[in-house]
C-alpha cells in the first residue's frame, strides 16, 4: 500500500478508491436484500388485499425517497468517515452522536447485518435443509423471549457468512467493493428475469390482485383498524428499503464525496423503488393474495421461492433460491463494509473502544472494528427470529432518520455560511413530511408492537453508562 499515491489516502488513513458507479451500487445493494424476496407474505397478512399492498410498498418508497434527498444535503455538506454519526455529531452534539453510533451498535446496522445473513442461510436452506438439534434443545428460551437453538442450523450458516465477509472487508475496501458491485449486479438482473418470466409465462393474472381497495371480509390484527395494519405492513416495506444511510458512512473512501455521494442516493433509491414495485407486483400476479398471506403463516419459508415454484416447478424454486444467496449475501458484505466505519469514528472521538480506530498497516482497513462488529453481530443471530429482529431494526432506524431530517433545519442555521452542493428540493415543507412521518411511525410502532419497540429502545438507551464512562474518560485524559 505504500505505492498509494498521497491523495488516495484520507486524512484518517482509509484509502479513497470507491468512484461514483460504485457508490451508486453500495445504495443499491445496501437496499435489496433480503427484504423484497420475504416481507410481502406478512405485510399481505397485515393489510389482507392486493391493492392496499402495492400502496404501502409505493408510500414507503417515496417516504424513503424524501428521506434520500434530504439527508443528501447533509451528505454534501459533511463527507467523513462515519456519516450519520458525523452529522449528527455537528448537529446536536456528541453525546447524541454517541448515541446514535451506539444504537447502529447494539441494534441498528448489527440486527441487520445478522437478519440478512439469516435469509441467506433460509435460502442455502431451501435447496439444501440444514441439520436441526432436537425438539428439547431447540425449546429452549431466554425469558420466554430467546430461543437461541432454535432453526439452529439456518443461524450457524449465518454466523459462517458473517465471520466470512468480515474476514474479506479486513483485507481492504477495494476488494470488498468489488464483490459489492458483482452480487448487485447479478441480483438486479436475477429480478428482471423474475418480472419478465412472471409476466409473460407463469398464467397468472392481473385479477389475484384484488381487492385492489378495503376487503370487507377483512379482521385485521390491530386496534387501529386499516389504519394501524397499513402502518404494520410498512414497516415490512421499510426493512426492504432500509439502508440507503449506508453511503455516507464510507465519506473518506469514495471519490469527491460532495458530489457523488448525493447522485448515489438519488439514483440507487430511484431505481430500487420502481424495481420493488415492479417485483411485488408480479408477485400477486402469479399467486392470489390468499395464497401469499398463507406463506407468511409457514416457517422458514419465502414468497419469491413459491411465486416461482408455482410455474416452474423445483426448477424454479432452485433459481429463486440462488438468487436471494446472491442478493443477501451482497447486501450483508456492502452493510458489514459501511458500518464498520461508524465505530471507526467513534473511537477517533474517544467514545467507543479504542482499538476499533485501528487502520490495518497493510490492508488500509478498519480491521478491529470491523472484528468487534462481526462479534456482536453473530451473537444476535441467536437471539431472535427474522422478523423480530427486523421489527426492533426499523423501529430503532426512524427516531434517527427523523432527527436526521430536521437536522437540515439545524445546520440552515449552524453552517449557514459553508457552501452545498446540493440544496434539497421543497425545503422546509420535504424535510418536515419525512420528520412528521418518522414521528408518526414510532409513534404507532409502539402502541401495535411495544415488546419489539420496548426491546430497541432498551438497546438504545443501554448506551447512556458507556457514554458516561468515555466521556469522563477522555475529559481525564
Amino acid at each position: 500500500m505504500s505505492k498509494n499515491s498521497a491523495h488516495e489516502v484520507h486524512s484518517s488513513g482509509l484509502l479513497t478508491k470507491l468512484g461514483s458507479y460504485t457508490a451508486i451500487m453500495i445504495v443499491i445493494s445496501s437496499m435489496i436484500g433480503s427484504g423484497v424476496f420475504k416481507k410481502a407474505a406478512p405485510m399481505a397478512a397485515d393489510v389482507q388485499s392486493g391493492g392496499i399492498l402495492l400502496l404501502c410498498w409505493l408510500i414507503a418508497g417515496i417516504i424513503t425517497f424524501i428521506g434520500a434527498i434530504t439527508n443528501a444535503e447533509i451528505a454534501g455538506l459533511i463527507a467523513a468517515p462515519g456519516g450519520q454519526y458525523v452529522y449528527f455529531k455537528e448537529m446536536y452534539g456528541k453525546a447524541f452522536a454517541f448515541i446514535y453510533g451506539w444504537s447502529c451498535f447494539s441494534v441498528i446496522q448489527s440486527a441487520s447485518i445478522a437478519s440478512i445473513a439469516y435469509v441467506f442461510a433460509e435460502s442455502v436452506n431451501a435447496v439444501i435443509p440444514l441439520p436441526r438439534l432436537s425438539e428439547v434443545a431447540e425449546s429452549f428460551s431466554i425469558l420466554g423471549i430467546f430461543f437461541p437453538f432454535q432453526s439452529f442450523g439456518v443461524k450457524a450458516l449465518t454466523i459462517f457468512t458473517i465471520i466470512f465477509l468480515t474476514s474479506a472487508n479486513y483485507l481492504g475496501v477495494i476488494f470488498g467493493g468489488y464483490i459489492n458491485n458483482l452480487f448487485t449486479a447479478l441480483k438486479v438482473a436475477g429480478i428482471f428475469v423474475i418480472i419478465i418470466l412472471g409476466l409473460t409465462i407463469s398464467g397468472g393474472s392481473a385479477g389475484n390482485i384484488t381487492p385492489i381497495g378495503q376487503n370487507p371480509q377483512a379482521v385485521y390484527d390491530s386496534s387501529l383498524g386499516l389504519f394501524g395494519a397499513m402502518f404494520a405492513a410498512m414497516l415490512g416495506a421499510f426493512w426492504a428499503y432500509d439502508g440507503w444511510n449506508n453511503i455516507g458512512y464510507l465519506g473518506g473512501e469514495i471519490k469527491n464525496p460532495k458530489k457523488n455521494i448525493p447522485r448515489a442516493l438519488f439514483t440507487g433509491v430511484g431505481i430500487v423503488l420502481v424495481i420493488y414495485l415492479l417485483i411485488n407486483f408480479t408477485y400477486m400476479y402469479v399467486l392470489p393474495v390468499n395464497e401469499i398471506i398463507d406463506i407468511s403463516s409457514k416457517d422458514n419459508t419465502i414468497v419469491a421461492v413459491e411465486v416461482l415454484r408455482k410455474f416452474l416447478g423445483f426448477g424454479g424454486a432452485f433459481f429463486i433460491s440462488i438468487l436471494i444467496m446472491i442478493s443477501t449475501f451482497g447486501t450483508t458484505n456492502g452493510t458489514i463494509l459501511a458500518s464498520s466505519r461508524i465505530y471507526f469514528a467513534m473511537s477517533r472521538d474517544k467514545l467507543f473502544f479504542k482499538s476499533a480506530g485501528n487502520v490495518h498497516p497493510k490492508f488500509k482497513t478498519p480491521y478491529t472494528s470491523l472484528i468487534i462488529q462481526g462479534c456482536w453481530a453473530c451473537l444476535l443471530v441467536l437471539s431472535g427470529t427474522f422478523d423480530q429482529l427486523t421489527d426492533m431494526v426499523i423501529f430503532a432506524s426512524f427516531i434517527f432518520y427523523g432527527a436526521g431530517a430536521f437536522g437540515v433545519f439545524v445546520l440552515r442555521k449552524k453552517m449557514k455560511d459553508h457552501d452545498r452542493p446540493y440544496k434539497v428540493s421543497g425545503y422546509p415543507v420535504i424535510p418536515m413530511v419525512f420528520v412528521i412521518f418518522c414521528l408518526t411511525l414510532v409513534v404507532v410502532t409502539v402502541l401495535q408492537n411495544p415488546r419489539d419497540a420496548g426491546i430497541g429502545l432498551v438497546l438504545v438507551l443501554s448506551g447512556i453508562p458507556f457514554y458516561l464512562f468515555w466521556n469522563k474518560k477522555e475529559k481525564s485524559e
